[in-house]
Parts: C-alpha cells; sequence; structure tokens
C-alpha cells in the first residue's frame, strides 16, 4: 500500500495534524482523502516526485571474473581498430 501526504488547504482554519503535513496509507484504488480525519477540515493531497530505481545488476553479471567464469571474453578497444583481450 502506498503512502500518501495531505495538508490542509487553508492553514488557517487547520488543527496542529493537518497544519504542515501528515502521511497515511491508503490503497490505489481508494479515493483521496478530502477530510482531515482530527478537524473534519477541508485537505489536499501533495504530490511527490518519484525516486529513480537504479538498476545495478548489470555490474554484477558483466564483470570480469562473471565473464572469465562463463567462458566469454571481453575486448576493450586500445586505439585505431585495435582490441586487446581483457578477459
Amino acid at each position: 500500500m502506498p503512502i500518501y501526504t495531505y495538508r490542509a488547504r487553508d492553514p488557517e482554519k487547520s488543527c496542529e495534524h493537518c497544519k504542515n503535513s501528515f502521511d497515511t496509507f491508503q490503497g490505489i484504488r481508494e479515493d483521496a482523502m478530502t477530510l482531515c480525519p482530527e478537524c473534519n477540515n477541508e485537505i489536499v493531497r501533495i504530490i511527490h516526485a518519484a525516486k529513480p530505481f537504479k538498476d545495478r545488476s548489470d555490474h554484477k553479471v558483466l564483470s570480469d571474473d562473471n565473464l572469465k567464469k562463463h567462458g566469454f571474453k571481453k575486448l576493450v578497444k586500445t586505439g585505431k581498430g585495435t582490441y586487446d583481450e581483457v578477459v
């Protein structure tokens, strides 16, 4: 279940719970909350930017040791049209 952040639409009419912001667990298919659970004041959902996912699995797969273990060769370009075998 994702975590959603809400804050009061009008901070002057809000309670301490919704004045700055609060987080809550909600299902993806659930409607967004419209009222603060503490004071019944109108609230809005805050949209956050997603953190990029960095897939680092290829570093292990393409490591020199792993390539050598599985019988592959790794060539590195050394100059114009010449390559040296590293693994």
